[in-house]
């Protein structure tokens, strides 16, 4: 019997550490498929129109995502978690993707993946106005340094001048932003794979709608890249949001929402790697400095 009481406290001292670490490593897996998005999203504008893929993937993930649903038999949702639910729907699985990629048709991914690094910033700053939660000054110091590394590139790369690209893309971390702190708080009340999968659901019949109507009126050219695209974006927007959501519901939104400052830099290699750009020489700096600003983030919020 003593050595079972004994035992006892060193594992509830070494839960939480083991939580922390499990959360994080979920919410860098999120950030690494997302870094996809971009390059998956410019294979599939080689063959469809940018509503159509917009759409397409969100009917994609929404039967991915029922299916899920209907094998665990989960419930529907109790009234208090709609408005949540509404807002990722929103912000995830609509006003995201498809501002993201009427961008891409102007914006190169390595530009817009950049300009995206400001969604940890936004992120952060909407889930502190909605809960009252006030981080120290070395944290939003961190975090605007980060922002700011963004901004200056971006502006650099477009001339000085925001681009409409860069008007779609500010809209896109506005809207996001909005869905990622809302459905990292709802992640402590939900599995992060029911969240988004009950967010897709709800959106189906405007997606199936959309998807009809885009289809027909734009054109259509299925080459292996553009189903490949397609195919991973459907696939990733169920799983990766999986994946982010119970990251963040285990090691908070602000502090999860600064791992994604890494997603820029990911999504250049992808860009050459999977697209063949060419890196603006400003690239790698910039990639380097929005890294320390990560570390510089999770050591002021720990």
């Amino acid at each position: 019997m003593s050595t079972r009481t004994e035992a006892l406290p060193a594992a509830g001292a070494a839960g939480p550490r083991g939580r922390s670490a499990g959360g994080t490593l979920l919410a860098v897996l999120g950030v690494g498929m997302f870094s996809l998005t971009f390059p998956a999203t410019a294979w599939a504008l080689e063959g469809l129109g940018p509503w159509s893929v917009t759409s397409c993937r969100a009917v994609l993930a929404a039967l991915i995502a029922g299916a899920c649903l209907l094998a665990g038999r989960v419930p529907l949702p109790v009234r208090r978690h709609w408005f949540p639910l509404a807002a990722v729907a929103a912000g995830t699985v609509v006003g995201f993707p498809l501002l993201t990629t009427l961008a891409l048709q102007t914006s190169t991914t390595s530009h817009a993946a950049v300009v995206v690094g400001l969604l940890p910033l936004t992120t952060a700053a909407y889930s502190s106005l909605r809960t009252g939660v006030r981080h120290s000054r070395g944290f939003w110091a961190a975090a605007l340094a980060g922002a700011a590394v963004v901004v200056v590139f971006a502006l650099q790369q477009s001339g000085g001048l925001p681009s409409l690209g860069d008007l779609y893309l500010l809209g896109a971390l506005l809207i996001c932003a909005a869905g990622y702190a809302e459905g990292g708080r709802l992640a402590r009340e939900l599995p992060g794979w029911q969240i988004i999968g009950w967010a897709l659901v709800l959106c189906l019949p405007l997606s199936l709608a959309g998807a009809v109507l885009a289809l027909l009126a734009e054109p259509v050219r299925l080459t292996g890249h553009a189903v490949a695209g397609l195919l991973w974006l459907g696939t990733a927007q169920f799983v990766s949001l999986w994946v982010w959501y119970r990251g963040m519901g285990v090691i908070g939104v602000a502090r999860a929402s600064q791992l994604q400052l890494a997603q820029p830099l990911l999504t250049l290699v992808w860009s050459v790697a999977l697209l063949g750009e060419r890196l603006a020489p400003a690239a790698p700096v910039a990639a380097v400095a929005v890294l320390v600003c990560i570390g510089a983030t999770q050591r002021a919020s720990r």
